[in-house]
């Protein structure tokens, strides 16, 4: 009786990179959906990308310096939205409690959430930011042509005049994108955006 012969080294070595790319895509699929928390953690422990502080309240002294605080937009492709700061730039003091908006419209035909991340520019300043409100890294859900504005609340620390690097800083960049959120948006129970004017409700994050 006569042994199957092996198959040959190139069948074997094809099939194990064959396993390998399989694992490898569905590792990323993975990653991909928890992007956003991961990167939100990511930011939180290493301060990386100019992560700003979360505060309660604002307990510094107002300074009478000031500072040039400008606003960024970014959607990416998979978000089919109008978003941009409804002021480009303020001009605030050191320690002083500031609210400014960012206005959002769904220009799609559908139902649409989506998540925003953050950074702060130059990076250094990040940890002299301070936001008491703000909607990133939490769920946004827009239907069809709907517009909405939403709140930041925010303070430059004044501990930012002591650093060297910073002491003729000429302006301070807040930038925010937008991600697609996969799965169906739950409408009816989903987040709701508050509009300026509304009532600051407790701290949501970012």
């Amino acid at each position: 009786m006569t042994r199957d012969p092996a198959p040959p080294r190139s069948m074997r070595r094809d099939v194990t990179v064959a396993v390998a790319c399989a694992a490898f895509a569905l590792g990323m699929v993975g990653v991909s959906y928890a992007a956003v928390p991961l990167y939100e953690l990511f930011c939180q422990v290493t301060g990386y990308g100019g992560t700003t502080q979360r505060a309660e309240a604002n307990t510094t002294t107002l300074s009478d310096r000031s500072v040039t605080v400008r606003f960024d937009s970014n959607a990416s492709p998979g978000v089919p939205w109008t978003f941009r700061p409804v002021e480009r730039e303020v001009r605030v003091k050191l320690g002083e409690t500031r609210q400014i908006a960012y206005r959002v419209r769904n220009d799609s035909d559908r139902t649409v959430t989506a998540s925003a991340t953050f950074n702060v520019s130059p990076p250094l300043a990040g940890v002299y930011f301070n936001k008491i409100q703000c909607f990133c890294f939490n769920e946004q859900t827009l239907k069809p042509g709907e517009e909405v504005d939403m709140p930041v609340v925010f303070f430059v620390d004044p501990d930012v005049a002591t650093v060297p690097e910073l002491k003729s800083l000429p302006a301070i960049t807040l930038s925010y994108t937008f991600f697609p959120v996969e799965g169906p948006a739950d409408v009816a129970g989903g987040a709701v955006t508050p509009t300026v004017g509304d009532a600051i409700p407790a701290p949501r994050g970012g």
